[in-house]
């Protein structure tokens, strides 16, 4: 990681690019797809929709929409330029190109007009955000009335049987295993800003306070990740 790269800015995250998958998978014990595949099925679109997903990083999420959705067009926007070349091959393989556009951008300044998209995701990048409250208002901005804008997010769970083990694993496994097969530095940063990411009750409160009609805040895999569903008005 150059010495001087952001904590959670593209400089970093250009850094981890080439193993971004793969420690995604190894670090979620492999459920990380199958989270985003909620997601998707939580924008409840159909058709032609017109959909964008924010923090893109290697078009995971927005390969999983246009998979389930096979007459929409999607947008992915990311400020990881290696992220998004990577996720520009992945589509190329996929025969995806023709469907997903991938772009620069930060969820803090969406370079689209107003209710652009019947629906926007963020999976994994709100947390790394510098100003997450603007980057609810600009996902809802984006988002028409009755589109939903869906927030996927690590975070510590606070309660439960496996509560204590899921915080081990964020505090000791994940930055080992992010040291092991990429930059400690990188992975220390993904430890602290997963237990410092607000409480799902806190966040709920950043959404409605964005301007959206908050519909559910639904733990997932013991509260390791939580999904928020918003409507926009």
């Amino acid at each position: 990681m150059s010495t001087e790269a952001r904590p959670g800015s593209g400089e970093m995250f250009d850094a981890i690019a080439d193993r971004y998958d793969l420690l995604n998978r190894i670090i979620s014990l492999g459920v990380d797809q199958s989270w985003r595949d909620r997601a998707v099925r939580a924008l409840e679109l159909s058709g032609s929709a017109q959909v964008l997903d924010v923090a893109t990083g290697t078009a995971d999420l927005a390969i999983r929409i246009a998979r389930a959705l096979p007459e929409a067009r999607v947008v992915g926007v990311d400020p990881s330029t290696r992220m998004l070349e990577i996720g520009r091959g992945k589509l190329r393989e996929l025969e995806l190109d023709a469907r997903v556009e991938l772009a620069p951008g930060s969820v803090e300044a969406l370079p689209y007009p107003d209710a652009s998209f019947d629906g926007t995701t963020i999976a994994f990048g709100i947390r790394n955000a510098h100003d997450r409250a603007q980057g609810l208002c600009e996902m809802r901005r984006v988002t028409r009335p009755g589109g939903r804008v869906v927030v996927l997010e690590l975070g510590e769970p606070d309660s439960g049987p496996l509560a204590t083990l899921a915080r081990w694993h964020i505090h000791s496994v994940v930055p080992w295993v992010g040291g092991m097969l990429s930059g400690k530095a990188e992975y220390d940063y993904l430890q602290r800003s997963i237990a410092a990411f607000p409480s799902r009750s806190a966040f709920q409160s950043l959404m409605a306070d964005a301007g959206l009609e908050v519909e559910r805040a639904e733990p997932l895999t013991f509260g390791v990740a939580t999904l928020f569903v918003g409507k926009v008005p």
